[in-house]
Protein backbone atom coordinates (compact mmCIF):
# COMPACT_ATOMS: atom_id res chain seq x y z
CA UNK A 1 0.00 0.00 0.00
CA UNK A 2 1.38 3.18 -0.62
CA UNK A 3 -0.35 6.89 0.02
CA UNK A 4 -0.80 9.09 -3.26
CA UNK A 5 -1.44 12.34 -3.98
CA UNK A 6 -5.80 13.58 -4.25
CA UNK A 7 -8.72 12.27 -2.37
CA UNK A 8 -12.06 11.53 -3.88
CA UNK A 9 -10.71 11.91 -7.69
CA UNK A 10 -8.35 9.42 -7.00
CA UNK A 11 -10.10 6.55 -7.93
CA UNK A 12 -10.60 5.98 -11.57
CA UNK A 13 -13.90 7.08 -12.77
CA UNK A 14 -14.82 9.33 -9.86
CA UNK A 15 -15.04 13.43 -10.74
CA UNK A 16 -16.12 16.12 -8.17
CA UNK A 17 -16.68 20.04 -8.42
CA UNK A 18 -17.26 22.85 -5.82
CA UNK A 19 -19.60 25.82 -6.10
CA UNK A 20 -19.87 28.80 -4.06
CA UNK A 21 -24.00 28.79 -3.19
CA UNK A 22 -23.84 31.48 -0.77
CA UNK A 23 -25.93 29.54 1.38
CA UNK A 24 -24.77 30.60 4.56
CA UNK A 25 -20.84 31.64 3.81
CA UNK A 26 -20.00 34.41 1.25
CA UNK A 27 -16.66 35.01 -0.26
CA UNK A 28 -15.79 30.41 -0.29
CA UNK A 29 -17.26 28.07 -1.72
CA UNK A 30 -20.11 25.71 0.22
CA UNK A 31 -21.78 23.13 -1.77
CA UNK A 32 -19.62 20.12 -3.53
CA UNK A 33 -20.61 17.39 -5.55
CA UNK A 34 -19.24 13.78 -6.23
CA UNK A 35 -20.05 11.82 -9.44
CA UNK A 36 -19.08 8.49 -10.62
CA UNK A 37 -19.38 7.87 -14.85
CA UNK A 38 -20.75 4.32 -13.42
CA UNK A 39 -23.14 3.13 -10.79
CA UNK A 40 -21.68 2.31 -7.51
CA UNK A 41 -22.06 -0.09 -4.69
CA UNK A 42 -22.67 2.04 -1.45
CA UNK A 43 -22.14 1.26 2.03
CA UNK A 44 -22.88 4.15 4.58
CA UNK A 45 -23.12 4.30 8.49
CA UNK A 46 -24.50 7.23 10.11
CA UNK A 47 -25.23 8.89 13.62
CA UNK A 48 -27.01 7.13 16.57
CA UNK A 49 -28.52 10.51 17.85
CA UNK A 50 -32.57 9.92 18.33
CA UNK A 51 -32.49 13.57 16.50
CA UNK A 52 -31.75 12.61 12.89
CA UNK A 53 -30.95 15.16 10.19
CA UNK A 54 -33.31 14.48 7.19
CA UNK A 55 -30.15 13.83 4.55
CA UNK A 56 -29.39 10.87 6.97
CA UNK A 57 -32.66 8.98 6.75
CA UNK A 58 -32.84 10.13 2.89
CA UNK A 59 -29.32 8.43 2.89
CA UNK A 60 -30.11 5.50 4.77
CA UNK A 61 -32.78 4.70 2.40
CA UNK A 62 -30.60 4.51 -0.62
CA UNK A 63 -28.18 3.00 1.21
CA UNK A 64 -30.41 -0.02 2.56
CA UNK A 65 -33.05 -0.10 -0.01
CA UNK A 66 -31.86 1.03 -3.45
CA UNK A 67 -29.86 -0.86 -6.18
CA UNK A 68 -26.94 1.85 -6.26
CA UNK A 69 -26.03 5.16 -6.00
CA UNK A 70 -23.87 7.88 -8.32
CA UNK A 71 -23.67 10.79 -6.84
CA UNK A 72 -22.97 12.59 -3.63
CA UNK A 73 -24.46 16.60 -3.02
CA UNK A 74 -23.26 17.82 -0.08
CA UNK A 75 -23.73 21.67 1.16
CA UNK A 76 -22.29 23.25 4.25
CA UNK A 77 -23.85 25.97 6.19
CA UNK A 78 -26.85 24.90 7.37
CA UNK A 79 -27.49 20.99 8.65
CA UNK A 80 -31.19 20.48 7.74
CA UNK A 81 -31.45 19.08 10.98
CA UNK A 82 -35.17 19.05 12.74
CA UNK A 83 -36.70 20.48 9.57
CA UNK A 84 -39.35 18.38 9.77
CA UNK A 85 -41.34 16.85 6.12
CA UNK A 86 -40.18 19.75 4.44
CA UNK A 87 -36.58 19.16 5.05
CA UNK A 88 -36.78 15.71 3.63
CA UNK A 89 -38.63 17.07 0.87
CA UNK A 90 -36.09 19.46 0.53
CA UNK A 91 -33.43 16.21 0.18
CA UNK A 92 -35.95 14.89 -2.57
CA UNK A 93 -35.61 18.18 -4.69
CA UNK A 94 -31.66 18.23 -4.18
CA UNK A 95 -31.17 14.91 -5.27
CA UNK A 96 -33.82 15.65 -8.43
CA UNK A 97 -31.94 18.32 -9.43
CA UNK A 98 -29.00 16.18 -9.42
CA UNK A 99 -30.55 13.84 -11.38
CA UNK A 100 -31.76 16.20 -13.83
CA UNK A 101 -28.48 17.74 -14.47
CA UNK A 102 -26.74 14.54 -15.06
CA UNK A 103 -28.86 12.36 -16.13
CA UNK A 104 -29.24 9.45 -13.69
CA UNK A 105 -32.15 8.61 -11.40
CA UNK A 106 -32.88 10.77 -8.41
CA UNK A 107 -32.95 7.78 -6.01
CA UNK A 108 -29.04 7.24 -6.84
CA UNK A 109 -28.12 10.50 -5.49
CA UNK A 110 -26.95 10.63 -1.63
CA UNK A 111 -27.24 13.53 0.08
CA UNK A 112 -25.23 15.77 3.15
CA UNK A 113 -25.71 18.66 5.08
CA UNK A 114 -23.80 20.20 8.23
CA UNK A 115 -23.47 23.54 9.33
CA UNK A 116 -27.00 25.19 12.00
CA UNK A 117 -29.33 23.37 13.01
CA UNK A 118 -32.55 24.10 12.24
CA UNK A 119 -32.82 26.22 9.02
CA UNK A 120 -34.11 25.42 6.31
CA UNK A 121 -32.29 24.84 3.04
CA UNK A 122 -32.53 27.97 0.77
CA UNK A 123 -33.71 25.62 -2.20
CA UNK A 124 -33.25 28.26 -4.82
CA UNK A 125 -29.33 28.77 -4.19
CA UNK A 126 -28.85 24.60 -3.65
CA UNK A 127 -30.59 23.91 -6.90
CA UNK A 128 -28.51 27.03 -8.72
CA UNK A 129 -25.58 25.21 -7.12
CA UNK A 130 -26.20 21.57 -8.36
CA UNK A 131 -26.89 23.21 -11.95
CA UNK A 132 -23.40 24.76 -11.30
CA UNK A 133 -21.10 22.12 -10.91
CA UNK A 134 -22.91 19.18 -13.14
CA UNK A 135 -20.66 21.18 -16.01
CA UNK A 136 -17.76 21.70 -13.91
CA UNK A 137 -17.01 18.19 -12.92
CA UNK A 138 -13.87 17.08 -13.44
CA UNK A 139 -11.85 14.00 -12.42
CA UNK A 140 -8.78 16.36 -12.01
CA UNK A 141 -7.19 15.88 -8.61
CA UNK A 142 -7.59 19.48 -7.47
CA UNK A 143 -11.52 19.12 -8.40
CA UNK A 144 -11.17 16.71 -5.17
CA UNK A 145 -9.12 19.12 -3.08
CA UNK A 146 -11.54 22.12 -4.09
CA UNK A 147 -14.75 19.84 -2.61
CA UNK A 148 -13.00 18.84 0.51
CA UNK A 149 -12.32 22.85 0.85
CA UNK A 150 -16.17 23.10 -0.20
CA UNK A 151 -17.45 21.07 2.70
CA UNK A 152 -16.09 23.16 6.24
CA UNK A 153 -17.61 24.77 8.50
CA UNK A 154 -15.44 25.63 11.65
CA UNK A 155 -12.85 23.31 10.02
CA UNK A 156 -9.19 24.86 9.76
CA UNK A 157 -7.67 22.88 7.06
CA UNK A 158 -9.34 20.52 4.33
CA UNK A 159 -9.13 17.20 5.22
CA UNK A 160 -8.34 14.36 2.34
CA UNK A 161 -6.38 11.32 1.26
CA UNK A 162 -5.59 8.88 -1.33
CA UNK A 163 -4.15 5.38 -1.33
CA UNK A 164 -3.30 2.57 -3.84
CA UNK A 165 -3.17 -0.95 -3.33
CA UNK A 166 -2.90 -4.11 -5.48
CA UNK A 167 -5.63 -6.64 -5.29
CA UNK A 168 -5.98 -9.29 -8.34
CA UNK A 169 -3.10 -8.11 -10.02
CA UNK A 170 -5.29 -4.96 -10.64
CA UNK A 171 -3.99 -1.17 -8.58
CA UNK A 172 -7.19 -0.53 -6.85
CA UNK A 173 -7.65 2.83 -5.42
CA UNK A 174 -9.28 4.58 -2.25
CA UNK A 175 -9.61 7.82 -1.90
CA UNK A 176 -11.31 10.05 0.50
CA UNK A 177 -12.89 13.32 2.12
CA UNK A 178 -14.15 14.99 5.20
CA UNK A 179 -15.03 17.82 7.31
CA UNK A 180 -15.41 17.98 11.22
CA UNK A 181 -13.99 20.12 13.75
CA UNK A 182 -16.93 20.49 16.46
CA UNK A 183 -19.88 18.32 17.82
CA UNK A 184 -17.66 15.52 17.29
CA UNK A 185 -18.12 12.52 19.73
CA UNK A 186 -18.56 8.55 19.67
CA UNK A 187 -20.54 7.54 18.55
CA UNK A 188 -19.93 8.93 15.02
CA UNK A 189 -19.74 12.66 14.72
CA UNK A 190 -20.88 16.48 12.73
CA UNK A 191 -18.34 14.78 10.89
CA UNK A 192 -19.51 13.77 7.35
CA UNK A 193 -16.67 11.20 5.76
CA UNK A 194 -16.99 10.27 1.57
CA UNK A 195 -15.10 7.61 0.40
CA UNK A 196 -14.52 6.65 -3.15
CA UNK A 197 -12.75 3.20 -4.43
CA UNK A 198 -12.86 1.33 -7.65
CA UNK A 199 -12.60 -1.36 -6.30
CA UNK A 200 -15.13 -4.42 -7.33
CA UNK A 201 -16.41 -6.01 -4.25
CA UNK A 202 -20.11 -7.37 -3.39
CA UNK A 203 -22.45 -4.83 -1.20
CA UNK A 204 -22.52 -6.84 1.41
CA UNK A 205 -18.34 -7.04 1.94
CA UNK A 206 -18.53 -3.69 1.10
CA UNK A 207 -20.75 -2.85 4.27
CA UNK A 208 -19.40 -5.39 6.71
CA UNK A 209 -15.80 -3.32 6.04
CA UNK A 210 -17.27 -0.20 6.71
CA UNK A 211 -19.39 -1.15 9.57
CA UNK A 212 -16.53 -2.70 11.21
CA UNK A 213 -13.88 -0.42 10.63
CA UNK A 214 -15.82 2.25 12.42
CA UNK A 215 -15.63 0.65 15.46
CA UNK A 216 -11.69 1.50 15.71
CA UNK A 217 -11.94 4.63 13.50
CA UNK A 218 -14.76 7.72 13.48
CA UNK A 219 -16.22 5.99 16.54
CA UNK A 220 -12.72 6.33 18.43
CA UNK A 221 -13.16 10.11 18.11
CA UNK A 222 -14.17 12.80 20.76
CA UNK A 223 -13.77 16.67 20.18
CA UNK A 224 -16.07 17.75 22.68
CA UNK A 225 -19.05 15.13 23.83
CA UNK A 226 -21.75 16.17 21.46
CA UNK A 227 -22.86 13.46 19.28
CA UNK A 228 -24.17 15.38 15.83
CA UNK A 229 -27.32 14.98 14.30
CA UNK A 230 -26.12 14.87 11.03
CA UNK A 231 -23.01 12.04 11.04
CA UNK A 232 -22.94 10.04 7.65
CA UNK A 233 -20.04 8.22 6.52
CA UNK A 234 -20.66 6.77 2.46
CA UNK A 235 -18.37 4.68 0.59
CA UNK A 236 -18.76 4.39 -3.04
CA UNK A 237 -17.45 1.49 -5.07
CA UNK A 238 -17.57 1.56 -8.94
CA UNK A 239 -15.73 -1.71 -9.93
CA UNK A 240 -13.41 -0.14 -12.34
CA UNK A 241 -10.37 -1.06 -11.12
CA UNK A 242 -11.82 -4.76 -12.39
CA UNK A 243 -10.04 -6.92 -9.51
CA UNK A 244 -11.99 -10.07 -9.97
CA UNK A 245 -14.79 -9.17 -7.56
CA UNK A 246 -14.32 -9.68 -3.87
CA UNK A 247 -17.88 -11.63 -2.81
CA UNK A 248 -15.90 -13.88 0.01
CA UNK A 249 -13.46 -12.87 3.02
CA UNK A 250 -9.89 -13.74 2.03
CA UNK A 251 -6.39 -11.69 1.08
CA UNK A 252 -8.27 -9.72 -1.21
CA UNK A 253 -11.02 -8.71 1.14
CA UNK A 254 -8.22 -7.73 3.99
CA UNK A 255 -6.06 -6.30 1.81
CA UNK A 256 -8.96 -4.02 1.32
CA UNK A 257 -9.89 -3.11 4.71
CA UNK A 258 -6.35 -2.64 4.92
CA UNK A 259 -6.30 0.80 3.10
CA UNK A 260 -9.81 1.17 4.30
CA UNK A 261 -8.35 1.19 8.01
CA UNK A 262 -5.65 3.26 6.51
CA UNK A 263 -7.61 6.33 4.83
CA UNK A 264 -9.87 6.41 7.81
CA UNK A 265 -7.41 6.73 10.54
CA UNK A 266 -5.79 9.35 8.60
CA UNK A 267 -8.99 11.24 8.48
CA UNK A 268 -9.95 10.57 11.93
CA UNK A 269 -6.38 12.30 13.30
CA UNK A 270 -7.37 15.16 10.90
CA UNK A 271 -10.36 15.45 12.42
CA UNK A 272 -9.50 15.52 16.45
CA UNK A 273 -6.32 17.44 15.05
CA UNK A 274 -8.42 20.14 13.92
CA UNK A 275 -11.32 20.15 16.64
CA UNK A 276 -12.69 23.57 17.10
CA UNK A 277 -9.68 25.98 19.09
CA UNK A 278 -7.76 23.12 19.30
CA UNK A 279 -4.07 23.41 19.19
CA UNK A 280 -3.02 19.76 19.85
CA UNK A 281 -4.22 16.41 18.91
CA UNK A 282 -4.38 14.22 21.97
CA UNK A 283 -3.98 10.59 21.21
CA UNK A 284 -4.94 7.76 24.39
CA UNK A 285 -3.55 4.27 23.85
CA UNK A 286 -4.35 1.41 26.31
CA UNK A 287 -2.30 -1.23 26.57
CA UNK A 288 -2.68 -4.91 28.10
CA UNK A 289 -6.21 -4.43 28.85
CA UNK A 290 -8.02 -8.03 28.75
CA UNK A 291 -10.28 -7.44 26.67
CA UNK A 292 -10.92 -5.11 23.59
CA UNK A 293 -14.88 -3.65 25.02
CA UNK A 294 -12.10 -2.90 28.35
CA UNK A 295 -9.47 -0.99 26.40
CA UNK A 296 -12.10 0.82 24.25
CA UNK A 297 -13.95 1.97 27.04
CA UNK A 298 -10.82 3.32 29.16
CA UNK A 299 -9.34 5.45 26.05
CA UNK A 300 -12.41 7.15 25.36
CA UNK A 301 -12.86 7.94 28.54
CA UNK A 302 -9.94 9.82 29.23
CA UNK A 303 -10.00 11.51 26.03
CA UNK A 304 -12.92 13.12 26.93
CA UNK A 305 -12.39 14.14 30.16
CA UNK A 306 -12.51 18.01 30.31
CA UNK A 307 -10.23 18.29 33.20
CA UNK A 308 -7.13 15.92 31.07
CA UNK A 309 -7.54 17.97 28.21
CA UNK A 310 -7.51 21.30 29.97
CA UNK A 311 -4.47 19.85 31.33
CA UNK A 312 -2.73 18.84 27.74
CA UNK A 313 -3.77 22.77 26.28
CA UNK A 314 -1.66 23.70 29.61
CA UNK A 315 1.28 21.26 28.76
CA UNK A 316 0.79 20.12 32.50
CA UNK A 317 1.43 16.43 32.96
CA UNK A 318 -1.40 15.92 35.07
CA UNK A 319 -2.03 12.31 35.76
CA UNK A 320 -3.55 12.12 38.61
CA UNK A 321 -6.72 13.46 35.95
CA UNK A 322 -6.14 10.43 33.58
CA UNK A 323 -5.64 8.41 36.22
CA UNK A 324 -9.10 9.57 37.81
CA UNK A 325 -10.80 9.54 34.16
CA UNK A 326 -9.97 5.63 33.74
CA UNK A 327 -11.11 5.38 37.34
CA UNK A 328 -15.29 6.35 36.70
CA UNK A 329 -15.15 4.68 33.48
CA UNK A 330 -17.01 1.98 34.75
CA UNK A 331 -14.01 -0.41 33.43
CA UNK A 332 -12.52 -2.24 36.37
CA UNK A 333 -8.63 -2.64 36.97
CA UNK A 334 -6.26 -2.14 39.43
CA UNK A 335 -4.58 1.34 39.77
CA UNK A 336 -1.61 0.00 41.74
CA UNK A 337 -0.16 -1.71 38.17
CA UNK A 338 -0.81 1.20 36.08
CA UNK A 339 2.19 2.25 34.02
CA UNK A 340 1.74 6.03 32.37
CA UNK A 341 3.94 7.61 29.55
CA UNK A 342 3.29 10.63 27.88
CA UNK A 343 4.50 10.88 24.31
CA UNK A 344 5.37 13.18 21.38
CA UNK A 345 8.04 14.43 18.92
CA UNK A 346 10.05 16.02 21.79
CA UNK A 347 10.31 12.04 23.49
CA UNK A 348 8.65 9.36 25.65
CA UNK A 349 8.60 9.98 29.35
CA UNK A 350 7.41 7.39 32.02
CA UNK A 351 5.31 9.76 34.30
CA UNK A 352 3.75 6.40 36.72
CA UNK A 353 4.75 3.28 37.15
CA UNK A 354 2.43 0.51 39.16
CA UNK A 355 -0.05 3.38 40.44
CA UNK A 356 2.25 5.75 41.59
CA UNK A 357 4.64 8.76 40.41
CA UNK A 358 8.06 8.11 38.69
CA UNK A 359 9.60 11.13 40.19
CA UNK A 360 9.69 12.54 36.43
CA UNK A 361 11.59 15.37 35.47
CA UNK A 362 8.32 17.98 35.05
CA UNK A 363 10.74 20.42 32.72
CA UNK A 364 11.00 17.39 30.16
CA UNK A 365 7.37 15.94 30.57
CA UNK A 366 6.44 19.53 29.54
CA UNK A 367 8.73 19.95 26.44
CA UNK A 368 6.71 16.20 25.66
CA UNK A 369 3.69 18.15 26.14
CA UNK A 370 4.32 21.20 24.49
CA UNK A 371 4.02 19.56 20.64
CA UNK A 372 1.28 19.54 18.18
CA UNK A 373 0.55 15.60 18.71
CA UNK A 374 0.53 14.25 22.17
CA UNK A 375 0.17 10.57 22.97
CA UNK A 376 -1.32 9.14 26.69
CA UNK A 377 -0.05 5.48 26.97
CA UNK A 378 -1.68 3.18 29.88
CA UNK A 379 -0.44 -0.11 30.46
CA UNK A 380 -2.71 -1.60 32.85
CA UNK A 381 -0.83 -5.30 32.54
CA UNK A 382 -4.26 -7.33 32.58
CA UNK A 383 -3.99 -8.95 28.79
CA UNK A 384 -3.49 -8.41 25.56
CA UNK A 385 -6.09 -6.23 23.96
CA UNK A 386 -5.48 -2.60 23.03
CA UNK A 387 -7.32 0.75 22.14
CA UNK A 388 -6.52 3.84 20.55
CA UNK A 389 -8.93 7.24 20.84
CA UNK A 390 -8.17 10.56 19.83
CA UNK A 391 -8.89 14.26 20.79
CA UNK A 392 -7.96 17.73 21.31
CA UNK A 393 -6.83 19.96 24.41
CA UNK A 394 -9.86 21.88 25.36
CA UNK A 395 -9.22 25.88 24.77
CA UNK A 396 -10.47 29.15 25.37
CA UNK A 397 -11.35 29.36 21.85
CA UNK A 398 -13.32 26.65 21.99
CA UNK A 399 -16.16 28.34 23.71
CA UNK A 400 -15.68 31.75 21.66
CA UNK A 401 -16.54 29.61 18.80
CA UNK A 402 -19.45 28.23 20.25
CA UNK A 403 -21.10 31.36 21.89
CA UNK A 404 -20.91 32.80 18.39
CA UNK A 405 -21.66 29.96 16.33
CA UNK A 406 -25.08 31.55 14.72
CA UNK A 407 -24.41 35.22 14.54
Amino acid sequence: MKTIEGGVTAAKGFQAAAAAAEIKYKGRTDMAMIYSEKPCRAAGTFTTNVVKAAPVKWDQEIVYHQPFAQAVICNSGIANACTGAEGYQYCRETAEAAAEALGIPAQSVLVASTGVIGMQLPMDRIAAGVKAMAPALSPALEAGTQAAQAIMTTDTVKKEIAVAVEIGGKTVTLGGMCKGSGMIHPNMCTMLSFLTTDVCISRELLQEALSENIKDTYNMVSVDGDTSTNDTVLLLANGMAENPEITEKGQDYETFCQALNFVNTFLCRKIAGDGEGATALFEVTILGAESKEQAVTLAKSVVTSSLTKAAIYGHDANWGRILCAMGYSGAQFDPEKVDLYFQSSAGKIKIIENGVSTGYSEEEATKILSQTEVTAIADIKMGDASATAWGCDLTYDYVKINADYRS
